[in-house]
């Protein structure tokens, strides 16, 4: 595998992903926009329809195919900030405050967003749109009453939540997220132990590890099918990440067996044999008796893992609190810009000065990836999106084809939120700029100026976020080194202590969570410009070397679970000062300039693992 160069930058951030199409997902936003349109066009309220609408929107950009109690609360916190920033933005147009005071507001509403943004997964969606929406409702014509906005995009929003329904209640086992979410593990595994030895091996591994952190986010807790499947797919996890880093292949019809345990979980269950093929290492005695685990499981009968790991946590918990540190600058962050955008505003009059600051804060989303590649795809979306918009009004203006319009474009929104936020931008442009046609807003001729707006907010977050904001691409890569180093470190210490229990197999779980958020970090700043993808290029290789460690970790433990090896402490002692070397050249921001070569036979199980992963990590650090 080669190291990607910083000098492609463009290149991978042009790159579209290629994720499949959730037409589930895209069904219910085209109709969730379209019946709320409907009924304010049937009844003479389009006012309300186009705010009932922006509700839809909202909860269709926080809608997932997942448990019902996970997805009502996803969308549940988004919608209730989405509908306060409403209030307050309307509230203070229908109090006419004066440029100042409206620009003093935002700011205030933008450092509780921002420091709400920087508490976890939820907390950036509700803090995003509690600031979008503020700025919608300062600046578009309100309803009649004038608070009837706020109550139209809660009502939007359920409408959307209650077509969900159907999906949740249904009974068929291929229709429980957790279940497909199961099967998407086992199939990924399947990949995994078909592509040993190969070099296809470490990206399959990287693909099993994210469908990994999916299932675990969908878990409610113990107990559940899902939840023993789950356990049952970490050990055969653990057993192929050791074959992995082993270079060990594995039959093919073994590699075929998570492939019909996946068919077997989306019928509800079934008998899938495991063939009788006489693993002659520890690591593959230990995939044999993790896929035969898996394969009782599926079963329904009931099995001792005797590693089963503690509850998942919620997925949805604060990864950090609200006025802890990290928020507070954030928070500072998001309303340093909003106040520069404001006070540009004021002096240079926009003809829709609320697309300044919703643009901002769409822009300076934490959890979106790159600020400088949204900032730059916001822009070049923005012109696609209007070019689209002003072709398609010129072939119509009538309110029914605005309709379909506005669904199209939302119905396709969950594909491109995934595929690429360029793409996204340009699909979430039109439909802003279709319900502004609809209540009557602006015109044709209004259109160009939002390409200006979209410019001019990109280039406040590029200014005073990025360039002039004191954080630098260090605070973002390696902090998440050294979170990975320090959970495999947690992770060996318990492996070489004989503790395979529910702590080892936890802590296993949480350094592969942390590696792979290591490598996205990492891989987003590959597609950024220097000095962000330099830096990033340099700490690939520990990265990649950390990532090797985890498997040689799981196959040491196998070792000593199916070997009998007693663990040598030198050599437990030599990755110890690996990891802190490496740990101490994060926080010291020096990235290693060499990287380890990797070998390309199997490793020879006869040895100690530990032994050759101590060689590879203090080769790296050798150049440090």
């Amino acid at each position: 595998m080669s190291y990607p160069k910083a000098t492609s930058w463009w290149a991978r951030a042009a790159r579209p992903a290629r994720p499949p199409l959730p037409l589930a997902l895209m069904v219910r936003a085209a109709v969730g926009m379209a019946v709320p349109l409907a009924v304010g066009l049937v009844a003479g309220r389009v006012d309300l329809g186009v705010f009932a609408g922006l509700g839809a929107m909202h909860a269709t950009m926080n809608d997932r195919v997942e448990p019902g109690r996970l997805r009502v609360a996803r969308i549940g916190s988004a919608v209730f900030a989405s509908a306060l920033g409403m209030l307050v933005g309307s509230a203070l147009q229908h109090a006419d405050v004066d440029g100042f005071g409206l620009g003093a507001a935002l700011t205030v509403t933008a450092f509780v967003s921002g420091a709400l943004s920087a508490t976890g997964p939820r907390g950036s969606a509700a803090g995003m749109l509690l600031l979008v929406s503020a700025a919608l409702g300062s600046g578009m014509p309100l309803p009649r009453p004038w608070w009837t906005a706020a109550p139209m995009v809660v009502a939007g929003a359920g409408f959307v939540v209650l077509l969900g329904l159907p999906a949740v209640v249904s009974g068929r086992p291929a229709a429980d997220p957790r279940n497909r979410a199961l099967a998407a593990v086992f199939e990924a595994l399947g990949r995994t132990l078909a592509d040993l030895g190969t070099a296809r091996a470490a990206d399959s591994r990287q693909v099993l590890t994210a469908r990994l952190n999916q299932l675990q986010d969908l878990l409610p807790g113990r107990g559940t099918a899902a939840s023993h499947g789950f356990e049952a797919a970490l050990a055969a996890t653990e057993a192929a990440t050791g074959l992995l880093w082993a270079r060990r292949a594995v039959p093919p019809e073994v590699a075929e067996v998570p492939v019909r345990l996946a068919a077997a979980v989306r019928r509800g269950g079934g008998e899938v044999g495991v063939p009788d093929w006489r693993p002659d290492t520890p690591s593959r005695q230990a995939l044999d008796v993790a896929l035969r685990a898996a394969a009782d499981t599926v079963a329904g009968r009931a099995v001792r893992l005797g590693t089963a790991p503690v509850p998942p946590p919620d997925p949805w918990r604060l990864r950090a609190r609200l006025w802890s540190r990290p928020s507070v600058r954030y928070g500072l962050r998001v309303a340093l810009c909003i106040a520069v955008g404001a006070t540009v505003t004021a002096n240079y009059p926009l003809s829709k000065s609320y697309w300044v600051p919703m643009t901002i804060a769409f822009v300076l989303k934490p959890d979106l990836g790159s600020v400088f590649l949204r900032a730059v795809s916001r822009s070049v979306g923005t012109v696609l999106g209007v070019a689209v918009t002003a072709a398609l009004l010129l072939l119509t203006t009538d309110r029914w084809a605005l309709t379909v319009m506005a669904a199209l474009c939302v119905a396709s929104l969950p594909y491109a939120t995934a595929a690429h936020y360029g793409l996204n931008t340009v699909v979430m442009t039109p439909m802003a700029l279709v319900l502004l046609q609809l209540g009557g807003q602006s015109g044709a001729a209004e259109f160009w100026p939002r390409v200006l707006d979209s410019v001019l907010a990109s280039a406040v977050v590029l200014l005073f976020g990025c360039l002039l904001w004191p954080e630098r691409p260090r605070h973002r890569i390696e902090p998440r080194l050294v979170d990975a180093a320090s959970a495999l470190r947690a992770y060996l210490d318990a492996v070489t202590a004989g503790r395979a229990d529910r702590a080892e197999v936890w802590l296993r779980r949480t350094a592969y969570r942390a590696l792979a958020d290591a490598r996205q970090e990492v891989r987003q700043g590959l597609a950024e410009p220097p000095p962000t993808g330099r830096l990033a290029e340099r700490w690939l290789p520990a990265t990649t070397a950390l990532e090797r460690l985890g498997g040689a970790v799981a196959a040491f433990a196998a070792q000593i679970r199916f070997g009998g090896r007693v663990p040598d402490p030198a050599e437990v002692d030599r990755v110890r000062r690996a990891l802190d070397e490496l740990t101490a050249a994060a926080r010291a921001h020096r990235p290693p300039t060499t990287a380890a070569d990797r070998p390309t036979g199997p490793h020879d199980p006869a040895r100690s693992a530990l032994g050759r992963a101590a060689d590879e990590l203090e080769t790296l650090l050798a150049g440090g």
